[in-house]
């Protein structure tokens, strides 16, 4: 699974991408569906967390969130992003 961080207009510290490596765990079950993990975070009035998931068997999802906190926005993109790797999941357990 490859991982790639952006910070767009600002700076993400050591810290915070330790946070995002640290929430990155949840979803360590998904390692061998996922081929890629893009992330974009933006600070204009606030931040604005994406991730685009690129799946093994070419499908691929975005997901999306803004909050006034950069670590509030993470935790809520990792719920999102979480839900839907399990609902990928579940469409191609059912199509076997």
């Amino acid at each position: 699974m490859n991982i790639d961080v952006r910070s767009v207009h600002f700076d993400l510290s050591e810290a915070n991408r330790a946070y995002l490596d640290k929430k990155l765990e949840r979803i360590a079950y998904a390692k061998d569906l996922v081929v890629d993990l893009l992330f974009s975070l933006t600070k204009e009035k606030q931040f604005k967390c994406e991730c685009t998931v690129n799946f093994r068997w070419g499908t691929q999802a975005h997901v999306q969130e803004a909050d006034f906190d950069l670590l509030a926005g993470m935790d809520k993109l990792m719920d999102k992003l979480e839900q839907k790797i399990n609902k990928e999941k579940e469409k191609v357990k059912e199509k076997k």
